[in-house]
């Protein structure tokens, strides 16, 4: 899940939790807010009936008074309690048959020597009137704001992560490794980005270093062992000629003769892959995938005979080959189709499949071999690793090595499924523009 992601759904998690929250809380917040509000108003309903009193003086009988649909009423009565009462409470009173619960404000004062209670009441049933309104209403606005600040949340997340996005996409994914270009400096006021920005490129600069000195070093050295070699396999060359030798001598030169081969293969091979990763080659050729496998069988055909594994391709005659190295593409075949015999069981099978799916064009290499244990999977295509199945072979294993340097000169994706004793398939990927139909 990708980091803005998570920040719009923390925030909108936690906004959910703030309304939850408030829709508990709202019906008890309403409810005060309403009580509040009609205390204050009964106090001022207070006040001015004691303004008026003071003003025009008071009767000598009880008053009492009720509004039509007994919402409300006013009462003025002798009291005859002598402490001093100034109350605001809930209470239930009978008027003409009907029990009614009012929130009553009762006030005691002296007017001429007599004491005087004084009630203003207001239904509770009117008072909790305008509460279902008043929820509704900000329930309404508490949505309509959580929406927009997680809009907002949403459009300032994109803006603060859109350098994050830039130096994902410029500094790793779109970089060709390991050759990496010129340094970009990704424009951001947050200073984290910036020292992430800096330290990928510190970073990538000695990676490209490493690896451009190991280039250079298997390349210079490839070099300078081919002509010692040349140089020692000529002598023995020679001492062979000579009549002088023994026959004990004679299966030492034939030892060291084929060590020698040996590292020459090895040579070419890892000066094969450093031309490779240099990109020393060219693509121009094209060249139909029929006619390239055809060649490749031609110069495997003796060793299918000699394990008896039978080899079939299903190709489409039409699929051509545009802008390749055509020598890069043999050898990386070559390698894939040795190896699916060399490591295969007598009487053993081997199919080559070209398809089409929508548009992706691959072709896949099927063997019934030894198969590759789930272990030693991810590390079939490191240099020089060599699994138990590579030691009963002659092997130096470099031929995957190989392969995924063509095929990635290419831009051809390599996927391995393989299971231990039952077989191997490699399937091969190739770009949509690298493919012709004629």
């Amino acid at each position: 899940m990708k980091l803005k992601t998570k920040l719009t759904l923390f925030n909108t998690l936690s906004k959910l939790v703030i309304v939850t929250l408030f829709i508990l809380l709202l019906p008890a917040l309403i409810r005060n807010i309403n009580q509040n509000f009609t205390d204050n108003k009964l106090r001022k309903q207070k006040t001015k009936v004691l303004q008026l009193i003071k003003a025009a003086g008071i009767k000598d009988y009880v008053y009492a008074a009720y509004s039509p649909l007994k919402e409300e009423y006013y009462s003025l009565d002798e009291d005859s309690l002598n402490e001093h009462l100034d109350t605001i409470i809930n209470e239930k009173r009978k008027i003409e048959g009907d029990t009614i619960e009012y929130r009553i404000l009762s006030y005691n004062f002296a007017v001429s020597k007599k004491n005087y209670l004084l009630e203003i009441g207001k239904s509770v049933d009117t008072i909790g009137e305008t509460s279902t309104p008043l929820q509704n209403i900000a329930f309404e606005v508490l949505v309509g704001m959580i929406l927009l600040t997680i809009l907002a949340d949403q459009v300032y997340s994109n803006y603060v992560l859109k350098p994050l996005d830039l130096i994902i996409k410029t500094k790793l994914i779109a970089l060709k490794f390991p050759n990496l270009g010129s340094y970009q400096k990704v424009k951001t006021s947050t200073s984290d980005f910036e020292y992430l920005d800096i330290s990928i490129h510190k970073m990538i600069k000695t990676i490209e270093s490493t690896f451009q000195k190991e280039r250079e070093f298997i390349s210079n050295a490839s070099h300078e062992l081919m002509t010692p070699i040349s140089i020692l396999q000529s002598k023995i060359e020679n001492m062979f000629e000579r009549e002088d030798i023994g026959d004990d001598f004679k299966a030492r030169l034939l030892e060291m003769q084929k060590i020698l081969n040996r590292l020459k293969s090895i040579t070419k091979t890892l000066l094969l892959i450093s031309q490779i990763e240099n990109e020393q080659f060219l693509k121009e050729d094209k060249i139909s995938l029929t006619a390239l496998l055809g060649e490749v069988y031609d110069e495997i055909s003796i060793r299918l005979q000699d394990k008896n594994i039978s080899y079939e391709a299903i190709l489409p005659e039409e699929w051509v080959l545009l802008n390749v190295n055509k020598f890069l593409l043999f050898n990386l075949f070559f390698n894939l189709i040795n190896n699916a015999i060399k490591y295969n069981h007598e009487n053993g099978e081997i199919k080559i499949v070209a398809s089409r799916e929508n548009n992706i064009f691959m072709v896949r290499i099927i063997d019934t071999g030894i198969g590759i244990s789930a272990e030693d999977l991810p590390l079939i295509f490191n240099r020089f690793k060599k699994f138990r199945q590579s030691l009963q072979q002659d092997s130096f294993g470099l031929g995957l090595p190989i392969v995924k340097s063509i095929a990635a000169f290419h831009k051809i994706k390599i996927e391995v499924a393989s299971e231990k004793d039952k077989g191997s398939t490699f399937k091969l990927i190739f770009p949509a523009e690298m493919i012709q139909i004629d």
